[in-house]
């Protein structure tokens, strides 16, 4: 017989959230111990004691586990320890070498993978690399960087100073004045562009482009760089963009590189901007993209490129909920 392991946690106490947890977990443990449920005897949970609201154990039988026994029960308060917590044994009739499963923030209870971490997202844009780091970052309980944005800021400034944004002594001279933060509240990242809340004005084509061109300015570039890699030094987080993998972050603990056909990209980014209210022709949309795609591809410094080491994955066909568990999923199997 095999006990395999398990835990994650939950962001708040509602049967939705238990549900989603618990199926989660079980089906990474099947996954990462190629495990037919025949196979599994039993399955014990245990829940701190702040979650009232639905038992694990019913929740596993919901999510398909219907031939074992399964057991709940609920753990004494401990000062200090780990909030909404579900832990979990499974009971395997054979003999195998047992992967230990420990999902969002319960990775704190594993020491081998407590320490920080960082996971890189590349891709070209309509790739669905930012929808996924945000909701890696919030299911890991860890930040969220968009370096994306820190670019556009710049490209932001340069506009605002009627400067060519190709003109690279031009940009430079504003670099040098400009004041670039990155705040975060509430979990949200608020990019700051000397003392002014520019987020909500960073993701217009004009704006897009800009940062392309903007971007590939050395002295640019390694001014973002060097405020990314600080960030990232002191916690754990997910960031996302071009050159993460290869140039910014390339010790990163996890990488990641997303793609996905032209047409599907524009298609991505148009249905938001429509439903941002704004009017786009998709056409002229799709030609920016592959625009954009070439540019970032063949500039000199850090190009856009799939790592050595990254997993890659065509998002083509796979709904955001598909990308995310793919990821987590890889992730796994990497610990």
């Amino acid at each position: 017989m095999t006990v395999i392991r398990g835990a994650t946690t939950i962001s708040k106490d509602s049967p939705e959230e238990i549900r989603s947890a618990v199926s989660e977990l079980l089906e990474q443990i099947e996954s990462r111990n190629a495990l037919k449920r025949e196979e599994v005897l039993s399955i014990v949970f245990s829940s701190t004691s702040d979650i009232h609201s639905f038992y694990p154990a019913k929740a596993a039988r919901e999510a398909g586990f219907a031939s074992c026994s399964l057991f709940s029960a609920q753990e004494p308060e401990i000062e200090g320890g780990l909030a909404l917590c579900i832990r979990v044994m499974l009971f395997i009739e054979k003999n195998i070498e047992p992967h230990h499963v420990y999902l969002r923030g319960a990775r704190i209870l594993r020491k081998d993978i407590a320490q920080k971490y960082n996971i890189a997202i590349d891709g070209p844009a309509g790739s669905g690399k930012s929808t996924a780091a945000k909701l890696l970052a919030n299911d890991c309980h860890i930040l969220y960087l968009d370096t994306g944005a820190m670019y556009r800021a710049c490209a932001l400034a340069a506009l605002r100073a009627g400067i060519d944004v190709a003109d690279e002594a031009q940009v430079c001279d504003l670099m040098r004045g400009i004041a670039l933060t990155v705040l975060y509240q509430d979990g949200v990242q608020h990019t700051m562009l000397d003392k002014e809340d520019v987020t909500a004005l960073l993701r217009s084509p004009e704006i897009s482009m800009a940062a392309s061109t903007v971007s590939r300015h050395p002295s640019v570039r390694m001014k973002m760089v060097e405020k990314q890699r600080e960030i990232a030094g002191k916690m754990s987080c997910v960031l996302d963009g071009r050159d993460i993998g290869t140039f910014v972050l390339p010790d990163a603990d996890f990488k990641f590189f997303l793609t996905a056909a032209p047409e599907v990209r524009a298609k991505r980014r148009y249905d938001e901007m429509v439903a941002r209210g704004e009017k786009v022709d998709f056409e002229t949309l799709k030609k920016e993209i592959v625009a954009r795609d070439e540019q970032d591809a063949t500039r000199q410094l850090a190009p856009l490129k799939k790592a050595e080491d990254a997993v890659l994955i065509d998002t083509s066909d796979m709904t955001i909920e598909e990308v995310l568990k793919t990821i987590k999923r890889k992730m796994q199997e990497k610990i």
